[in-house]
C-alpha cells in the first residue's frame, strides 16, 4: 500500500493542534538535573515539533494553538515564523496563563527525564471560538496530539477541529502522545482517546499508550496485531505502533504490515525520537512513498533526533535524512533496519 489520497489543490499540507511548550535542555547533562546550572531554550511540545520537521522538510505547516502574552509566546511565534510555519491562527491568552516549562534531564544516553511545570497551561485554554473552519478545509492533514484532550476548553476545541476536518475532506492524524501529569485518571483518558481514536484516519502511538486507549474496548490488550484491528475497524488506514529502542510496526487497514528497527547512532538521550519519526512518515506519505520506504525514512529521522541536544531545531532535512541513510547503509548493510 501507498499513501492516502490527499487533495492537492490544499495549500497546507498540515495544521497540528495543541501543545507548544519551552523546553530547557541542560548543557551540562550527564548528570541530575538538581546538579545542572547551564541550560539552553528551545521550542518545544509535541505538535509543535512535528509542525517544524515538515516545515524543515519542505512542507508547508499552519497551527492552531493559544500561546502565552508574553515573552515566551512571542518567542514561539517568532520561531515558527522564521521556520515558514504560517501563525495566523496562534492566539495570545488573555488571563494570564503561561506556556507550559519543560525542564528535562539528561543523566546518561538511557537515562533521560523530564520535569513540567504546566499549571494554567495556555495551550489548554484554547477554546472552539479559536477553531477556524475556513483555515482548517485549506489543509491535507489535521494533525491531533492527545495531550489536547486532557481538559476543557482544550478537548472541545479539538473535536471542532475534527469535525471540520472530516466535513471538508481533510485526513486526521491522531498522535498520541500521552502525558500522565495532564489526565485524572485512566478510564477518563481512554474515554477520550477512543473517541479521537474513531474519527482518525492514521493513529501514531506507543504500545503502551494504545493499551491505554483501548482500556475500554479491549482491556489489556498488548498484541499490536488485535490493536490493528480494532482500529482499522473504526475506519482508521493506517496504524502505527511504535516500541522504542525496539523499533516500530505498521499496519495498514489492507493487511499489509511493516516493521523496522532504529539506525544504530551515538543516543544523547530517549526523547524527541518519536516527534521526528511522525514528521518525517507524513512527509513520506505525503510525497507518496510507500510504506516500507516512509517506515525507513521515519527511523532514520528518529535515531537522528536522540542524538541531537534539542528537538525542534535538531529537526532534519530531507537530504539530511537521505545523507544519514546512505551513511549507515555503508557500514551496516543494506537491511540495516529491516526486522
Amino acid at each position: 500500500m501507498g499513501c492516502l489520497n490527499f487533495d492537492a489543490s490544499r495549500d497546507l499540507d498540515i495544521i497540528p493542534i495543541g501543545r507548544v511548550a519551552i523546553d530547557f535542555n541542560p548543557v551540562d547533562n550527564n548528570r541530575p538535573l538538581e546538579e545542572s546550572r547551564v541550560f539552553n531554550k528551545y521550542v518545544g511540545g509535541s505538535p509543535a515539533n512535528i509542525a517544524v520537521g515538515m516545515a524543515k522538510l519542505g512542507k508547508k505547516a499552519g497551527f492552531i494553538a493559544k500561546v502565552s502574552n508574553d515573552q515566551f509566546g512571542r518567542f514561539v511565534v517568532g520561531f515558527f515564523n522564521n521556520c515558514g510555519i504560517d501563525t495566523s491562527n496562534i492566539c495570545f491568552a488573555k488571563n494570564g496563563e503561561s506556556l507550559g516549562l519543560t525542564f528535562t534531564e539528561m543523566k546518561s544516553p538511557t537515562e533521560s527525564s523530564i520535569l513540567m511545570y504546566r499549571t494554567g497551561a495556555a495551550d489548554l485554554e484554547l477554546t472552539a471560538d479559536d477553531v477556524n473552519e475556513d483555515y482548517i478545509k485549506r489543509a491535507k492533514i489535521l494533525l491531533v496530539s492527545g495531550t489536547a484532550l486532557a481538559k476543557s476548553p482544550s478537548r472541545e476545541a479539538v473535536f471542532t477541529a475534527i469535525e471540520y476536518a472530516q466535513k471538508h475532506g481533510v485526513k486526521i492524524v491522531f498522535d498520541v502522545d500521552f502525558r500522565n501529569y495532564t489526565w485524572k485518571d485512566a478510564n477518563e483518558t481512554a474515554v477520550y482517546y477512543a473517541i479521537a481514536g474513531k474519527a482518525s484516519d492514521i493513529i501514531i502511538g506507543s504500545r503502551e499508550e494504545f493499551t491505554l486507549m483501548e482500556g475500554l474496548i479491549c482491556p489489556g490488550n498488548t498484541c499490536d496485531i488485535k490493536t490493528a484491528e480494532i482500529w482499522h475497524k473504526h475506519g482508521n488506514e493506517i496504524v502505527v505502533v511504535k516500541h522504542g529502542k525496539l523499533g516500530a510496526s505498521v499496519y495498514t487497514k489492507d493487511g499489509g504490515c511493516n516493521s523496522v528497527k532504529p539506525f544504530p547512532t551515538d543516543v544523547m538521550k530517549s526523547f524527541g525520537g518519536g516527534d521526528g519519526f511522525a514528521s518525517a512518515f507524513l512527509f513520506s506519505l505525503l510525497e507518496g512513498r510507500d510504506i516500507a520506504k516512509a517506515l525507513e525514512f521515519a527511523s532514520a529521522s528518529a535515531s537522528m533526533l536522540v542524538s541531537a541536544h534539542s528537538c525542534a531545531e535538531a529537526m532534519p532535512t530531507a537530504s539530511e535524512i537521505e545523507a544519514f541513510i546512505a551513511e549507515k547503509k555503508s557500514v551496516y548493510g543494506e537491511d540495516v533496519v529491516l526486522v
